[in-house]
């Protein structure tokens, strides 16, 4: 080997340990940094002349578990938005020990029925059994409200996930450009690559993603269930259009809510399956699906409530085609517009001094002309043994066991914090899941100690390589000294 190769060989040594040395500084600067990639140099021995040469930087990264890590991440986005549903659903209606819930409200009706059937003369008591009856009605009410209000918010958060999915997919696009582009005039696109993944991070939980890697350092991104959401260039166009707010009666099929479109393409029903593990499916989950099913049972809750009122034998004074105690917004319910029932139902008010009514009415019936015999308590009894009946509901979308109004409501109750628990159960799981696919993930980051280690033997090439320069240059000095 003559001098020169030696010198030359010792400068690509030089070169190589300054190179690498550089990356140990930038992973272990960016050791608490999230989303940071940690960076290995390339090396390889040169095939002309000996010495060493820079192949590049690659970051250290696993596919399948990057992968995995973020179908985990819209699991979890999924399962908590389905808890955090059911939870405010169990909170509306009310546990069984809760003293607002409608089990409570019933029995606290019923109660004072009672109280007053014992004194039908005392406008007190009949007062008490009003405010009853309001106080369960407005229940009943506030249920419905909270139903519409999560349907509002899911229809909402289905907004936002797709304005941030869009603007993302700009992103992750235009990166996708920058770093074919510094690929191409030969430097380092790990930074590029980084933002990108990060990015690529940041919309994991609206939808299961799944990446493809491209050529020139381009990524591909799918939904796991098929859709595309960029391949090349420019990204798809997701589209949804947000409605003010939902009431009972919308829904997809009739054209009063919106589905999701891929670059002007409405989506099926069906389709939207294509969206599913996380957020986004679980929003229309909420607002087309979950949603409707508690205002279907609310409805019917409701309209037991009403026809058990509402019943001659109980109340003789009820006109032909009349309402009893409670109503559809003060008019008759028909049996065709059940829908929404628990939204309109309200105490009549013949029998409510503040709307115009008599408290008589309680004692005497809806449409009684008179007070009659101050004395009589038969309806109040009627009215008590009314809600404690047992009964086939008439509404259709639920069991048709005979039961009383408490028992329905508890099945409400039952049915609101069975599905709670068992959405908190699979949220548990998916976290559980996700924080051990997060920490093996992690394990694959900056390790300080193994960087340190690396920058001592940097440090050890660095010092041999430079030895070999400095002794072949004295070499050479002493050759030129000779002549």
């Amino acid at each position: 080997m003559s001098l020169s190769a030696a010198i030359s060989n010792a400068l690509t040594g030089l070169t190589a340990a300054s190179r690498g040395t550089e990356v140990v500084a930038s992973n272990l600067a960016n050791n608490l940094t999230p989303g940071y990639a940690r960076r290995e140099v390339s090396l390889s021995p040169r095939t002309y002349g000996g010495g060493v040469q820079i192949d590049g930087v690659q970051r250290t990264v696993t596919a399948s578990l990057l992968a995995d890590n973020r179908l985990s991440q819209g699991r979890v986005a999924n399962s908590t938005a389905l808890a955090g549903f059911y939870n405010s659903m169990e909170k509306s209606i009310g546990t069984v020990n809760d003293g607002n819930s409608l089990n409570s409200l019933i029995a606290g009706l019923d109660a004072k029925l009672i109280a007053a059937s014992s004194q039908p003369n005392s406008e007190i008591r009949l007062a008490e059994v009003l405010s009853s009856a309001k106080d369960l009605a407005g229940k009943i009410n506030d249920v419905a409200r909270d139903i519409q209000s999560a349907r509002t918010n899911a229809d909402h958060g289905i907004a936002a996930d797709v304005d941030h999915l869009n603007t993302t997919l700009e992103q992750i696009a235009k990166l996708n450009r920058q770093v074919v582009t510094t690929l191409a005039n030969g430097h380092d696109a790990s930074s590029l690559m980084d933002a990108r993944q990060k990015a690529v991070d940041s919309i994991a939980d609206i939808v299961a993603i799944q990446e493809v890697p491209r050529e020139n350092g381009r990524i591909s991104l799918f939904t796991k269930g098929g859709a595309v959401l960029l391949d090349g260039m420019t990204p798809s166009k997701i589209g949804f259009v947000s409605s003010g707010q939902v009431s009972p009666q919308d829904a997809i099929s009739d054209g009063t809510l919106s589905t999701l479109s891929i670059d002007g393409e409405p989506l099926s029903i069906l389709q939207l399956n294509m969206f599913a593990g996380g957020s986004i499916a679980a929003q229309f989950e909420i607002r087309d699906r979950l949603a409707p099913e508690l205002q279907t049972q609310i409805d019917a809750v409701a309209r037991d409530l009403y026809d058990r009122f509402s019943d001659p034998s109980v109340d003789p004074s009820i006109s032909p085609g009349g309402h009893g105690l409670f109503t559809d917004n003060q008019q008759t319910f028909t049996g065709t517009s059940e829908l929404g029932l628990a939204n309109r139902l309200a105490v009549a008010n013949s029998v409510d001094p503040a709307n115009g009514g008599e408290l008589w009415r309680l004692r005497a019936g809806i449409d009684a002309a008179a007070t009659g015999n101050l004395g009589d308590s038969s309806l109040l009894i009627r009215m008590s043994e009314a809600l404690n009946q047992s009964r086939t509901s008439s509404s259709t979308g639920v069991s048709q066991s005979p039961r009383t109004l408490s028992v329905f409501a508890s099945e409400l109750s039952s049915f609101s914090a069975t599905a709670r628990l068992r959405a908190e159960s699979a949220l548990s799981q998916d976290n559980a899941q996700f924080s051990a696919l997060k920490s093996t993930l992690l394990s694959e980051g900056v390790d300080t100690d193994r960087e340190m280690e690396n920058l001592l033997a940097l440090e050890r090439a660095y010092a041999a390589n430079a030895k070999v320069f400095q002794a072949a240059n004295d070499m050479l000095d002493n050759i030129l000294r000779m002549t």
